[in-house]
C-alpha cells in the first residue's frame, strides 16, 4: 500500500522534482518506508511514489519502478494473485529482478495490454508510462478500494494522486463544489450516483472504479473506459442450497488465503458482526496447526445499548487470538475529528469513521501493518435492512404467495428488533419505499415546502442549487438491481472511508469479500439465497454454520462500528463547536440564519435529525477552502 502522484504536461518546466516531491511529501502517511520521484527523458512526464513495504521489503521493491527500458510504474495496492501471474509470465519468457507484484504488473501489461486488468485479483490504482508509445495507462480496481484523483489544469497539465491534498500541493485550486454540498446537506449524499467521478471540489475528478485512462502524453488527449461490469439480470435457479453454500465457502477461503500473503505482520479488525467474524474464523480454519496466533483489533463502548463486546468475546472464546480494544469517547471525537477530516478531505456520514480511525491507530501502536476486514459483504449479500423493500417488491411481481410467506416471516423475526426496526407507515417511510421517476421530484417538492415552514438553507443558495438535486437515473426494481446500485455507488464511499482511516496510520486493509469471482457468483444466485425467512445474507449464514458461533451467525440486528454518537453530541463542547460551524455556513450564504436560534438535536446516525452532523462536516469543509 502506497501513495502515488504524477504530472504530465506539454511544458517541461511544469514537471520538476521539487513539484513532485511536494506532492509525495504530503502523502508520507501512505508510505513512510521510502520515496521516489522520476522524470522522463523528454521532461514531460513525472511520477512520484511513497512506499509502505508489504511484499519484498528490500530496496529492489522501490518505486517508481522500471521494466525493459520501456515502462515506468507508480503503483498503490496489492495484487493478491501475483504469484500465479508471475508463473504465467515466466512461462512466456519474462524475467524478474524482484519478488514484487509491482514488476508482475508491468510484465503483464507488456504481454496482455489493457486486457491485463481482467486477470487481476486485487485492489489497485496505478499509472504505467510507456516511453516508446508516449502513453500513460492508469487504472483503478473493480470496486474502488484504492483511489485515483486527477485534475486537468488549463489543458496543459494532467495531474494525478492518491489523495486530493497532493493535487492542492501541486497548485490545483481548492474550489468547493456547492452542488455536491447541497445534496449532502439536503439528502445525505456523499457521492453522486449518476456521476461517481464527481467530488466535493470542482477542479478534481475521481477515476471511477472499474475504469482505466489512456493518455497521450504529447497532446494530453485522453479517454476513459470501463473494463468490468456485472450482469445483475442473470441468476442461476438450478443451483441447490448445498452447492451454493459449498461454492461460497470455497471462493471465500481462497480469497482469504490470498489476502494473507505478506512479508509483514497481519491482523484483523473485528466487530461483533457476521462479516468480520467470518474473516477471523476462516483464518483460524486455514491455520490448522494453530502455529500462528491471530491478532484482532476492536472498538467497544461499554454501557452503550449497541456495544458489540458480547459478540466479540463469543468469537474470541473459540480462537487462539491476541485481542486489543479501543474505546473512543466524546473527548476523542473533539480532539481527533479535525485530524480525521484532514485525511478524509470530504464529508462523512457519522462518528463510525472515528471508531475506524482509532482501530487503525491501535494497530499501528501494536506494529501490525496489514488488517483483513469484513467490508463489502452487506452490499453484495443484502445485509442492510432496506434491501427487504426491493426483495418484497420483486416477490410481489414474481410470486405473490411467496411474498406473503416472506413478509410474514420478516414481521415475526424483526418485530422486536430495536437496532433495525420495521419501517412505519408515515409519509417519510412511504417516500423511502417509493421507486420510479416520481420519487425524486416528490422528494424535492416535500423538502421545498419543509424549507418554507422551517427554513434551513439560505434562500438564494436553495434557489441556485435545489434544481441540481440528484435524481437516480435507474431506480432498482429487483433485489439484484438494488445490490448492483449499492455496489457501484453506495459502497464506494465506505471504501473511501476504509482507505483514508487506514492510510492515515500507514496501515493496509484487505477485503476478502471483494474478490471479483466471489462477487460475480453471489450476484448469480437467486434472490432467496440472499434473503430468506426474514434473514439477510442467508447463504453466507448457511456457509458459516459450525465455523462462526451460532449467536453471531444468526444475529438479526445489524449494527457495525456504531459509537454512542447521540450521547457524544449532547456534550456542551461538541454543541458549541457545531454551532460555530453553523455560524460559518450562515456567513457563507449556505444556511438560513434562523438555525442559529435552534439548539442541537443529537441523534443516532440512522435517525432523522436537524442536520447537526452534516452542518459540522460542511463547516469544516468550507473552513479549509
Amino acid at each position: 500500500m502506497c501513495g502515488i502522484a504524477g504530472i504530465v504536461s506539454i511544458y517541461s518546466d511544469q514537471v520538476h522534482t521539487q513539484r513532485l516531491k511536494g506532492m509525495t511529501d504530503i502523502l508520507s502517511h501512505r508510505g513512510p518506508d521510502g520515496e521516489g520521484q522520476w522524470i522522463s527523458d523528454d521532461g514531460l512526464v513525472g511520477l512520484g511514489h511513497r512506499r509502505l513495504s508489504i511484499i519484498d521489503l528490500s530496496a529492489s521493491g522501490s518505486q517508481p519502478m522500471h521494466f525493459r527500458n520501456r515502462y515506468t510504474i507508480t503503483f498503490n495496492g496489492e495484487i493478491y494473485n501475483y504469484i500465479e501471474l508471475r508463473e504465467l509470465c515466466l512461462g512466456q519468457g519474462y524475467e524478474f529482478l524482484t519478488k514484487t507484484d509491482t514488476e508482475v504488473l508491468m510484465a503483464l501489461y507488456d504481454w496482455k495490454g489493457v486486457d491485463m486488468l481482467n486477470h487481476l485479483d486485487g485492489m489497485f490504482a496505478f499509472a504505467i508510462y510507456d516511453s516508446r508509445n508516449k502513453q500513460l495507462f492508469a487504472a483503478r480496481d473493480r470496486f474502488g478500494e484504492k483511489p485515483f484523483y486527477y485534475a486537468v489544469d488549463q489543458g496543459s497539465n494532467f495531474i494525478f494522486a492518491s489523495e486530493m491534498k497532493a493535487l492542492w500541493a501541486s497548485g490545483v485550486k481548492r474550489d468547493v463544489n456547492y452542488k455536491m454540498l447541497y445534496n449532502y446537506l439536503q439528502f445525505g449524499y456523499i457521492t453522486n450516483p449518476n456521476n461517481t467521478a464527481e467530488t466535493f471540489f470542482n477542479t478534481i475528478s475521481l477515476l471511477p472504479q472499474s475504469h482505466y485512462i489512456i493518455l497521450n502524453t504529447v497532446n494530453l488527449q485522453f479517454s476513459i473506459k470501463k473494463y468490468f461490469d456485472i450482469d445483475y439480470s442473470y441468476q442461476d435457479y438450478s443451483i441447490t442450497e448445498d452447492e451454493a453454500s459449498n461454492k461460497f465457502k470455497e471462493l471465500f477461503f481462497t480469497s482469504v488465503s490470498r489476502r494473507l500473503r505478506s512479508d509483514v505482520p497481519i491482523g484483523s479488525s473485528l466487530s461483533g458482526g457476521l462479516d468480520s467474524s467470518a474473516v477471523v474464523c476462516t483464518i483460524d480454519q486455514l491455520n490448522k496447526e494453530k502455529s500462528v496466533k491471530q491478532i484482532t483489533f476492536s472498538a467497544v463502548f461499554p454501557g452503550f445499548e449497541y456495544d458489540e463486546s458480547k459478540y466479540i468475546k463469543e468469537v474470541l472464546s473459540q480462537l487462539n487470538v491476541d485481542a486489543y480494544f479501543t474505546t473512543p469517547d466524546a473527548n476523542t471525537m473533539l480532539s481527533e475529528l479535525h485530524n480525521v477530516f484532514y485525511y478524509h478531505e470530504e464529508p462523512f456520514i457519522s462518528t463510525s469513521m472515528l471508531a475506524q480511525y482509532e482501530v487503525m491507530k491501535l494497530a499501528k501502536e501494536k506494529n501490525v501493518t496489514v488488517l483483513l476486514d469484513g467490508q463489502g459483504a452487506d452490499e453484495i449479500l443484502a445485509g442492510y435492512h432496506p434491501f427487504f423493500q426491493q426483495y418484497f417488491q420483486e416477490l410481489k411481481v414474481r410470486d405473490r404467495s411467496r411474498y406473503a410467506v416472506e413478509r410474514s416471516a420478516y414481521l415475526n423475526l424483526h418485530g422486536d428488533n430495536k437496532a433495525n426496526p420495521i419501517p412505519g407507515a408515515d409519509y417519510i417511510s412511504s417516500l423511502k419505499k417509493m421507486t420510479g421517476p416520481f420519487k425524486e421530484p416528490i422528494k424535492n417538492m416535500y423538502n421545498w415546502f419543509k424549507h418554507k415552514k422551517n427554513p434551513i438553507f439560505n434562500n438564494d443558495f436553495l434557489a441556485e442549487y435545489a434544481v441540481t438535486g440528484i435524481m437516480i437515473d435507474n431506480p432498482a426494481k429487483t433485489l439484484n438491481h438494488a445490490l448492483y446500485n449499492s455496489l457501484n455507488w453506495g459502497m464506494t464511499q465506505l471504501l473511501r472511508y476504509g482507505d483514508r482511516s487506514s492510510m492515515a496510520h500507514s496501515r493496509e486493509v484487505r477485503l476478502p469479500f471483494l474478490n471479483h469471482e466471489l462477487v460475480e457468483f453471489i450476484f448469480s444466485l437467486p434472490p432467496d439465497y440472499k434473503i430468506r425467512n426474514g434473514w439477510t445474507k442467508y447463504i453466507q449464514r448457511k456457509a458459516f454454520e459450525g465455523i462462526v458461533p451460532d449467536s453471531v451467525t444468526w444475529r438479526k440486528d445489524k449494527i457495525g462500528y456504531e459509537p454512542p454518537q447521540k450521547s457524544w453530541m449532547m456534550k456542551k463542547e461538541v454543541q458549541d463547536e457545531i454551532m460555530g460551524y453553523r455560524e460559518l455556513l450562515v456567513k457563507e450564504g449556505v444556511l438560513n440564519k434562523h438555525l442559529l436560534r435552534k439548539g442541537i438535536q443529537p441523534a443516532r446516525p440512522s435517525e432523522s435529525n436537524d442536520g447537526s452532523w452534516q452542518h459540522w462536516m460542511a463547516g469544516i469543509l468550507l473552513a479549509g477552502k
